[in-house]
């Protein structure tokens, strides 16, 4: 899935505008938080690739008329990397899977909380996948995120479940797909890799269908239709928030998730957090908080975080 680097045109490269990425960026987190939400309420009574069907169908809406009055659809669909969009897409869409269903078998705030390994994922990945040099500082703090991992999970007790492996093995894919959006930025534009991330996962999902459907009635197929607008108006905020300031500006705010997910999951299901897992969940933020600050120490190129839920 290598892409050669090739720089993008001049016309495409960044004009920072701090205080607007920071706006896009908590716009993102709220997005994703109730596309979350809607998830969760939604697999009540339906498949996961149901869901994730709707969810990517829908969101191709905000997407295309982003496309349509930004670059047009004939400079933005063109790629020369056909098999490299498929691959990440399949990767993505492994992440949803995994993510989703684990918001469906786990309180709210935990399923998010273990999403957030996937810095320290990608970081440990990054050594044999990208051929970059960890040191120990970064090393370090991989050590105790995942610490914070096993504070989370308990895995002496009883919350290590399939709900917790889901959404770490959602995490792990997430990671990976976060190294191919990498890769493929070099010569793709931003708005071009969702695109066909978004198109691709429907397809997918849409031939899973036959498998388990239940007709939606008319308030499921709003819900489903929300879903899909704040899936893909938070990854158009995400990307266009990235673009417009610095990762160590904006990604922290990510973070702010995990308080809409507790609150969110309280008020609706009554899920009230643990010390344990408040105390794991610190843990595991301040870790990929200090990654991020050592990688812009380093003047490396930070790749972008996703919300959890989102393995684009």
């Amino acid at each position: 899935m290598t892409v050669p680097p090739h720089p993008l045109p001049k016309q495409h490269q960044r004009v920072d505008n701090t205080r607007l990425g920071i706006t896009s960026m908590l716009l993102s987190v709220l997005f994703f938080s109730v596309m979350n939400v809607l998830a969760k309420l939604l697999m009540d009574r339906f498949p996961v690739n149901e869901v994730m069907f709707f969810r990517s169908l829908f969101a191709l809406i905000p997407v295309c008329l982003v496309i349509h009055f930004a670059n047009g659809f004939a400079s933005t669909l063109r790629t020369r990397y056909p098999w490299g969009h498929l691959g990440r897409s399949m990767i993505g869409l492994s992440a949803m899977v995994a993510t989703f269903w684990s918001f469906h078998l786990l309180p709210l705030g935990d399923a998010i909380s273990l999403n957030f390994a996937a810095p320290l994922f990608l970081t440990a990945l990054s050594v044999p996948l990208l051929g970059e040099k960890v040191g120990i500082h970064r090393w370090s703090a991989v050590l105790v995120g995942f610490a914070g991992v096993l504070i989370i999970v308990r895995p002496s007790g009883d919350v290590l479940n399939l709900g917790a492996m889901l959404a770490l093995g959602g995490a792990l894919c997430t990671a990976i797909a976060m190294i191919a959006i990498r890769q493929l930025s070099r010569t793709e534009l931003p708005n071009t890799i969702v695109f066909y991330f978004t198109l691709l996962t429907t397809v997918m999902t849409g031939l899973s269908l036959p498998v388990s459907w239940i007709t939606p009635g008319p308030l499921d197929l709003l819900l489903l239709l929300a879903t899909g607008l704040c899936g893909g108006g938070g990854q158009l905020m995400l990307t266009r928030a990235y673009s417009l300031a610095p990762a160590a500006v904006v990604a922290p705010l990510n973070y702010a998730s995990l308080l809409l997910a507790v609150g969110f999951g309280w008020l609706l299901w009554g899920e009230v957090p643990t010390g344990t897992m408040a105390a794991g969940a610190a843990v595991v933020m301040a870790s990929g908080l200090y990654i991020l600050y050592r990688e812009t120490q380093r003047g490396t190129t930070v790749t972008k975080p996703l919300p959890a839920g989102e393995g684009d």
